[in-house]
């Protein structure tokens, strides 16, 4: 089987995908995820009506390194025409690979305006929508979904037939549903049901929390790809570990602390480049976080880093706490001697 496979007439070098998550998946984050190795990084939703307003904040949204590809460009929103301009834009104005429809967003704001999840108890709409924005652009056009609103109405296999008919490129299925958010466990039953019904692309999005379960989904449900989301946060060897593990069958160790510390100071570095210093350092105090899970007293390094408000106090927090990590390494080495 090989590892490589196509979205339309872009070729994706490996079945490890990054999610597209609010807030998160900036090109920062991406172009920092995508130098371990994912095969496709996908940006953050961004609202049709925004984009066309040109809203600086969300034009600044659609800032792509050259670096990133292929990257695919996220867009949501309720209504067909709106959503077919800023699709079209997208086509001719950026330089994104793929352009793909949010229709799993379970946020209650997202809902109201008609779009996201709330797409998926109407498959007719999946195909109306899909088929406006297929009809419209040159580039491939995927969808995102969940595999239904509750437990009583998942349409997922009639709603991935539908965006299939309409012209969809590939699939991205998350095996929650709306109702679910991010709790619970995700179903990769439905996911397999869906890879069967259809003939594009499916990539399986949910409960891949390591390299082992990332084989797991691909082998139990026959998908294309891989989508990692969450367990990438603060954590972007989870995708070269993964990428090295469905490659080779070799499951490599975590890095050491300083390693992690040096790609959260370069993340930041990326961060400020793009949002300016005072922007960047505040956003980091939520990534410093996910950076320092699970190492060991360091609370006290995490309080001062939420107190940051320049790049110098988060490098000389982060190097004390480097040096108090080591010490306690030592310390513990010469305990078991």
């Amino acid at each position: 089987m090989t590892d490589i496979f196509k979205i339309g007439d872009i070729e994706i070098s490996n079945r490890v995908v990054l999610a597209p998550m609010a807030g998160v998946s900036n090109a920062a984050f991406r172009l920092t995820v995508k130098e371990f190795g994912a095969g496709l990084v996908c940006a953050e939703m961004i609202s049709d009506k925004a984009l066309l307003a040109g809203n600086d904040r969300t034009m600044k949204m659609l800032y792509i390194d050259e670096n990133e590809h292929p990257l695919s460009l996220q867009i949501f929103g309720g209504e067909k025409d709106t959503l077919v301009e800023a699709a079209k834009y997208v086509d001719q104005n950026t330089n994104a690979d793929i352009i793909d429809i949010n229709m799993g967003c379970p946020v209650s704001k997202i809902i109201r305006c008609e779009a996201g999840a709330k797409w998926l108890l109407n498959p007719d709409k999946i195909y109306e929508m899909v088929k406006a924005v297929t009809d419209n652009v040159s580039k491939p056009v995927t969808v995102k979904m969940r595999i239904g609103w509750d437990d009583e109405h998942i349409y997922a296999v009639e709603n991935a037939k539908m965006a299939e008919r309409a012209g969809a490129a590939a699939i991205s299925m998350h095996g929650r549903t709306r109702v679910q958010m991010y709790e619970g466990e995700a179903n990769w039953d439905v996911i397999r049901q869906v890879k069967e019904a259809v003939k594009i692309p499916v990539i399986g999005n949910g409960d891949v929390t390591s390299p082992e379960l990332a084989r797991a989904m691909l082998e139990e449900t026959g998908v294309d790809a891989v989508m990692i989301g969450r367990a990438a946060l603060g954590n972007p060897w989870m995708i070269y570990r993964t990428v090295h593990y469905l490659e080779t069958g070799e499951l490599i160790d975590e890095p050491d602390f300083e390693s992690k510390m040096e790609v959260m100071k370069l993340h930041m570095d990326r961060l400020i480049a793009l949002k300016g210093e005072k922007i960047a350092v505040m956003e980091m105090r939520k990534h410093a976080s996910w950076y320092l899970k699970g190492i060991k007293e360091s609370g006290d390094a995490r309080k001062a880093i939420n107190q940051a408000t320049t790049r110098e106090e988060v490098i000389k927090i982060t190097d004390e706490c480097i040096s108090e990590v080591k010490e306690r390494q030592e310390e513990s080495a010469v305990q078991k001697i």
